[in-house]
């Protein structure tokens, strides 16, 4: 089941894109090394200008794909959240005991993310780090109601709603089932930021990771 990936294309809201960068070397040679560069210098300091400088290209060449850097982190956290969901779906599907598939998709969701080779011009591993950074920069303006109404939000929404089921498998009355999964996937991305800025704060270092906390936190929850 895990090869399925390699032939499975992320689809990413088509609304935030104008043209698909999938569908061109210059396109995801734009993506491949917007990682690399808002990993750099942060999303703040990050301009098509300076993007356009590391990868030899016209700045207007990226506004051909991208109408604002806005969009394009909307872009990165998309496909960052379907490339998550696939996994869930494929390394829980022939997971037949509800807490086992639980535990699964908590690991899933909250674990340190290695490269995955599937996808050769993105770098999972520093596209983590950027959504643990800078995620929340795609939904703190003054843009979010419009932007969700329009499902620039879908895809990160649905893997919610997945973790959901999951937890009302284990305990259909439980009724903070969605509010517990979101905290889940959002906490995740806390605790790793915790981890690498403010040790001092949390838990999970020393061998403790988020998973850990998650994982018992969950159990505990829906005794």
């Amino acid at each position: 089941m895990k090869n399925l990936l390699s032939v499975l294309k992320i689809a990413v809201p088509h609304q935030v894109f104008i043209k698909d960068p999938e569908t061109s070397d210059l396109g995801k040679r734009i993506v491949e090394n917007s990682i690399l560069l808002i990993d750099e210098i942060g999303f703040d300091h990050f301009t098509f200008k300076k993007l356009g400088t590391k990868i030899g290209s016209n700045e207007s060449s990226i506004y051909r794909y991208f109408e604002s850097k806005h969009k394009l982190l909307l872009y990165l956290s998309s496909w960052y959240w379907a490339w998550l969901e696939y996994q869930l779906v494929i390394e829980t599907f022939s997971i037949l005991d509800a807490k086992s598939k639980l535990e699964k998709a908590i690991s899933i969701l909250t674990k340190t993310v290695a490269i995955d080779s599937n996808f050769s011009h993105i770098n999972e591993a520093i596209l983590c780090k950027i959504i643990v950074n800078e995620n929340s920069k795609s939904f703190l303006t003054k843009e979010v109601d419009k932007e969700n109404n329009d499902g620039y939000f879908e895809i990160y929404k649905r893997l919610i709603t997945r973790l959901e089921e999951m937890i009302l498998a284990v305990k259909p009355e439980y009724e903070f089932a969605l509010s517990l999964a979101s905290s889940i996937l959002e906490g995740s991305l806390h605790q790793h930021f915790l981890k690498e800025h403010f040790p001092s704060i949390t838990n999970c270092k020393n061998g403790k990771t988020p998973t850990n906390f998650f994982i018992q936190l969950v159990e505990n929850t829906l005794k």
